[in-house]
């Protein structure tokens, strides 16, 4: 564990809609050395995402793509985008959570 925040090692931290049921959450790294320390970190995994969120685990998939310096975090929507009840139907403010993560 590193002790570093998040928010000081990506480039790019945010949340977006991905369909009615599902969001996304991109957290973008400069380099493979920040993304390998993130994706490495007991804070990245499904467990803690879902803790952070407050979901079910089995609701929670966390998808590395090395390829991009890149780590995406898909989670299931609370209520269908757009019906009632739904606070955020672009999901773009989902992302508040991981600004607090510490790896």
């Amino acid at each position: 564990m590193s002790g570093r925040r998040l928010i000081d090692i990506a480039r790019v931290i945010r949340s977006k809609n991905a369909g009615p049921l599902h969001c996304t959450l991109d957290i973008l790294f400069d380099d493979d050395a920040t993304f390998r320390e993130a994706l490495a970190s007991p804070a990245m995994t499904v467990e803690a995402m879902a803790r952070l969120y407050g979901v079910s685990a089995t609701t929670v998939e966390v998808i590395p793509y090395a390829a991009a310096h890149a780590i995406k975090v898909v989670l299931d929507r609370p209520v269908v985008a757009g019906s009632p009840g739904d606070s955020d139907v672009y999901g773009a403010q989902q992302h508040a959570p991981l600004l607090g993560v510490v790896l």
